[in-house]
């Protein structure tokens, strides 16, 4: 949906605020212990030595739209054309999209060592971060000047947005320090592929109804990089044009009553976007013509794009990755006899470091010997509430899953995309899934008095670091 402004891309990406699957919080994937990094892959005597995904993609996206133009939004891109019904003008009134999208290509570990749990892991993700806030004035100008009462307006055009795909590439590592404590590091290389930012801070609208035109000014900053290529396949291959860095650190403790706390701090980072980037800070007006033709929209989005590339420069910029500090809690109940059934419930708390999102959420997983079903529910600080769902099958070395944090919105969206469709604006438009695969290889990891070899007997890499420092000193 190019043509409805900058904003309207956020509907091509499948994608929301929170990349982390809450539903996917303790249950010992793969993609668990990438994601919070103190959390174990491997059971000795039970799992196998390695764990991979075998370059099957480990998927997670979903999208947020929060505000009047959903309607207008939605009926444009399913039924090609506008219903601007919900459309409050002249008072500014903002819509709200959030986005990210990732996904894990490849992600290798190994049990490392007994003493200390040790757990050493390597991976590649591909990852989409971006969020906007854009006026109902916006997107009703797509549909020409008839939604406007009046001829004179003044800054209901002040939209902010931004997205960024980066590429990492890194290692992690888990030690248990003590029977009660266990921590994690997670450390990855970032080569970005494609951002784009926008914030108008001070805007005018004027009409001529006579001559069809609309006179626009915007002051604001404008900044674009992009990687090899024309966005496209060459675009997501590994690059070191706009490198950066990304860490992200878990400390789990389980208390004497087998409650398990978890503390993380992720995507700590930033991107070094190289020196050919585009930044410009535009203060300009522009004339709009052809208001009521069938060629509004590209008349309309040429004119606004070229008055914020206008006088740009190309330079190097900066910007952070979406860091996230989280705590959860959680303990096993066995309801049966035979420890073949559980209850397993976790809360979890999570907080957008750079900005103002905020989510809470309980997980609810009943697990049946290989079999787990999670019923989830959340509420962040949009005043959304979220159902999710999600399925898994668990044997000991391998794991399949397949769920939705916001289950009922989804199947909500995926019955009203087609031609023809009638939409009302609820609380919020979004859809969310995720899936997962991972296989355990090699010897099982055996103890001591069930081992087919001697082990080595060496303490973690934490541990003996410790001990340098202390005989050091």
């Amino acid at each position: 949906m190019k043509k409805i402004l900058l904003i309207s891309c956020f509907l091509l990406i499948a994608a929301k605020g929170f990349s982390q699957q809450f539903s996917l919080y303790n249950t010992g994937t793969l993609f668990d212990s990438f994601e919070n990094p103190s959390q174990r892959t491997f059971i000795p005597d039970t799992s196998r030595k390695w764990a991979s995904n075998f370059l099957v993609p480990n998927f997670d996206g979903n999208f947020l739209l929060k505000g009047d133009a959903q309607s207008t939004l939605l009926s444009r891109a399913f039924n090609s054309k506008y219903d601007n019904s919900a459309l409050q003008i002249g008072n500014g009134a903002m819509n709200r999209v959030s986005a990210n999208a990732s996904a894990y290509e490849l992600m290798v570990k190994m049990f490392a060592s007994l003493n200390g749990y040790e757990e050493l892991g390597f991976f590649l993700e591909t990852k989409s971060e971006g969020r906007g806030a854009f006026s109902n004035e916006t997107i009703g100008l797509f549909n020409g000047p008839s939604a406007f009462p009046n001829n004179i307006y003044d800054n209901v055009l002040n939209n902010h947005f931004y997205n960024q795909i980066y590429n990492d590439l890194g290692f992690t590592y888990r030690e248990k320090i003590s029977n009660q404590v266990a921590v994690g590091f997670k450390f990855g290389f970032l080569m970005g592929i494609d951002y784009t930012k926008l914030d108008i801070y001070e805007s005018h609208l004027s009409f001529d109804r006579l001559n069809d035109a609309a006179t626009i000014s915007l002051r604001g900053k404008y900044q674009y990089s992009k990687g090899p290529g024309s966005f496209d396949q060459r675009s997501f291959y590994p690059s070191s044009r706009s490198p950066g860095f990304q860490f992200s650190a878990g400390l789990s403790y389980t208390t004497d009553e087998n409650i398990t706390f978890q503390g993380n701090i992720k995507d700590l980072g930033f991107i070094h976007w190289y020196s050919n980037s585009t930044v410009n800070n535009f203060d300009n007006t522009i004339t709009v013509n052809g208001l009521s033709s069938a060629k509004r929209e590209k008349n309309i989005y040429g004119s606004i794009y070229d008055l914020i590339k206008s006088g740009y420069q190309n330079t190097s910029f900066n910007s952070s990755t979406n860091g996230r500090a989280e705590l959860s809690a959680t303990k096993t109940f066995y309801l049966s006899d035979d420890n073949m059934f559980k209850y397993i419930p976790t809360l979890i708390a999570s907080k957008e470091l750079f900005y103002d999102g905020v989510a809470g959420a309980m997980v609810n997983r009943f697990q049946y010997k290989s079999v787990s079903a999670s019923i989830m529910g959340s509420y962040d600080n949009l005043n959304l509430f979220n159902v999710g769902l999600q399925l898994m099958y668990k044997p000991n070395n391998m794991e399949v899953f397949l769920g939705s944090d916001r289950l009922l919105n989804t199947a909500t969206f995926a019955g009203s995309t087609g031609k023809g469709s009638t939409y009302t604006n609820g609380s919020y438009t979004g859809a969310d899934i995720y899936l997962g695969f991972a296989i355990k290889f090699g010897p099982v990891i055996e103890h001591p008095l069930n081992a087919n070899t001697i082990p080595d007997g060496n303490k973690g890499f934490l541990a003996r670091l410790w001990n340098r420092i202390f005989k050091a000193y």
